[in-house]
């Protein structure tokens, strides 16, 4: 038997304190490169803090509001907040989907690969 439960004090109770998030400056360098995943596509930009390590990507494809453009841009903003939080790139990378011989089947996938060294 499922049971719900409902939290009637106050939010100040649930949430102990906010996650540090180590944003970047307004103006900074930053990478651009295409890559192709799944017959589409697609352009990523990056850009890395100054220790070298990957602190966000931003991707979109050729088809502007297409439901794939949507759907590469919402993972690459959600996995940008990841890494701002503090999260290794390689704990993003390697759970995402893969094909049967372990290529990365989704555009976040195929440039965080790309970005590591490996082959989409």
């Amino acid at each position: 038997m499922l049971s719900s439960l409902v939290w009637v004090g106050p939010m100040s109770n649930l949430i102990k304190s906010a996650p540090h998030r180590n944003r970047l400056p307004n103006r900074r360098a930053s990478t651009t490169f295409g890559f192709e995943c799944n017959g589409l596509g697609y352009c990523a930009t990056i850009s890395r803090y100054p220790n070298g390590d990957l602190a966000e990507i931003f991707i979109n494809n050729s088809k502007v509001g297409s439901d794939s453009d949507c759907a590469a841009k919402d993972s690459a903003v959600v996995c940008s907040l990841a890494l701002q939080h503090g999260v290794p790139v390689d704990v993003i990378r390697k759970p995402l989907l893969r094909d049967s011989r372990g290529n990365a089947s989704s555009p976040l996938g195929c440039a965080l690969d790309l970005i590591a060294g490996s082959s989409c």
